[in-house]
């Protein structure tokens, strides 16, 4: 059973041009053409407890053709089990795109408070193409799946070939089904749940990309939209090349933090005793990795390798330990017990089996298609890549290089504007690397009438439940008691040091939260 404090999931692709709904086809709620049938609730498993319930309905493949094909979705809950108390049914969603989300109620209910809990059946789902809801493929390698691409002149042609490779692989196994895998189906998904289930609204936690297909699904179905928990989130403004150019830019100012916090430790970590030669230190590390690949736990990192360890500078005090270690293994150091954080460094591990490229494929069905803003000239992913490589020297030509995108098919549907009114809680930590403070501000205004919970000084990708102690934790189970949002937005200090209460936390099932340095 995975841990409810790390999970994330992958991604897909298409091919073939199909055209554009209009506004009003697109929008359309799903009941108002297809009803699913009543779910046949069953255990999950007999290894499982009883209360943990799993189903399967069946959806449109394509909502414009709601007696057309479908596929499954897979379903499952956990029940109140105060019905004096129960105010409705509340969906969860853990990120990805391409998280499997079906463990998650019996996670939550584990986690969440009493008071909390007795007010909600939980429902869990896989969203459409991933683990059990008609999982689709797109036959891609393990080297194929790797998006973590650095800019060089020498490589780009072969970068432009691996995005081609990627698209028309998708394309060619699974075109005609990824091009309907994108957020506004699957928020379609999410309503035909409710219309199973026979409620009249949702209520909804969603981390990370599932923020934004919480926002999403409150402009779609306004009038079924209940208690919503937006935890971690994503800006609808940088979908999807902007989300992960975020990535780039933010990890600056970690980094920044990081050298500060190193500096006034240089006794222990014996990196430099200021902010500017910790830096100096790191960079050296840097460049002495690309010449000679420093052997590491049995593997050879390069610069590169250190530099997609971009996440890693939001928690200096799980970095500044791997930094020592990496310096001491190039300066031919005994190194001793590894932090466990050094795993960030491993992103070439040899398994005897090929990973699933499920998440892969789905990923990339989504961020390609959900919108069409990403560039087709693979000359501008180049420019992109060497302006930030400049600006962002930690990961900014990783962030801007060429992508799949650029071979994608064109969007079945435009994106969702952001116009009607969600009365809805966000939640953010302040050093978030997966989304950053910055876009978790930018969800929030985007979605008028909402409010904001900022923990202060808190770190980590995702607050609520993941971190047992946040000070987020106290006015989001005030607002899931009475529906009642704060009179204004929420700033408490949370102290830092998240992941390491993640790991410590007491509960068997921690949340699974994403935690891929490349997913949402």
């Amino acid at each position: 059973m995975k841990r409810f404090a790390p999970l994330l999931a992958a991604a897909g692709l298409v091919a073939t041009t199909v055209p554009l709904l209009s506004a009003t086809q697109a929008s359309a709620a799903p009941a108002a053409d297809y009803g699913p049938r009543k779910p046949a609730w069953h255990r999950c498993g007999p290894d499982q407890p009883a209360s943990y319930e799993c189903a399967t309905i069946e959806v449109p493949l394509d909502y414009s053709r709601p007696r057309g094909r479908t596929i499954d979705l897979a379903i499952s809950r956990v029940k109140s089990e105060n019905p004096a108390k129960r105010h409705g049914v509340m969906l969860l969603n853990p990120g990805g795109p391409g998280g499997s989300g079906l463990d998650l109620p019996l996670m939550a209910a584990e986690a969440m408070p009493k008071e909390v809990r007795d007010q909600y059946d939980l429902i869990g789902f896989d969203p459409r193409g991933v683990g059990a809801s008609s999982p689709v493929s797109c036959g891609l390698t393990d080297a194929e799946q790797n998006m973590d691409r650095p800019y060089k002149e020498a490589t780009f042609s072969s970068d432009v070939a691996w995005a081609r490779t990627v698209a028309d692989k998708c394309r060619e196994k699974a075109g005609d089904v990824l091009a309907h895998i994108t957020t506004r189906n699957t928020a379609r998904d999410m309503d035909a749940i409710r219309g199973a289930l026979g409620e009249r609204k949702i209520s909804y936690l969603g981390y990370s990309y599932g923020t934004y297909l919480g926002a999403v699904y409150t402009q779609m179905f306004p009038n079924r939209t209940d208690r919503f928990v937006l935890d971690s989130g994503v800006d609808p403004q940088r979908i999807w090349r902007g989300m992960i150019q975020v990535w780039a830019t933010e990890a600056e100012p970690a980094f920044k933090r990081w050298t500060e916090w190193t500096a006034e430790r240089s006794g222990e970590f014996q990196l430099g005793d200021t902010p500017k030669a910790v830096s100096e230190t790191f960079w050296e590390l840097v460049a002495r990795a690309d010449k000679d690949p420093i052997d590491f736990d049995g593997q050879k990192i390069t610069g590169d390798d250190i530099r997609t360890a971009r996440g890693l500078f939001f928690y200096p005090a799980q970095a500044a330990p791997v930094v020592k270690a990496l310096k001491d293994a190039a300066d031919g150091k005994p190194v001793g017990d590894l932090p466990s954080a050094a795993s960030a460094l491993k992103r070439n591990s040899q398994s005897s089996e090929p990973a699933s490229d499920n998440g892969t494929a789905v990923f990339w069905s989504v961020v390609c298609g959900d919108t069409g803003a990403w560039p087709r000239d693979p000359e501008q992913y180049r420019r992109d890549a060497v302006k930030d490589r400049a600006a962002y020297p930690l990961y900014g030509d990783f962030a801007s290089n060429i992508k799949p995108c650029a071979f994608w098919q064109r969007p079945v549907e435009a994106a969702t504007p952001m116009k009607t009114r969600a009365n809805v809680l966000t939640v953010q930590n302040e050093w978030d690397s997966q989304t950053p403070l910055i876009s978790g501000q930018g969800l929030h205004r985007a979605l008028k009438g909402s409010r904001m919970v900022l923990a202060a000084g808190g770190e980590g990708h995702g607050v609520y439940l993941a971190d047992p102690t946040s000070c987020a934790n106290a006015p989001v189970n005030a607002y899931l008691t009475t529906g009642k949002l704060p009179a204004e937005d929420v700033t408490c200090r949370t102290r830092p040091g998240g992941a390491e209460r993640r790991e410590s936390a007491t509960s068997p099932k921690p949340l699974p939260l994403p935690t891929v340095p490349g997913r949402f």
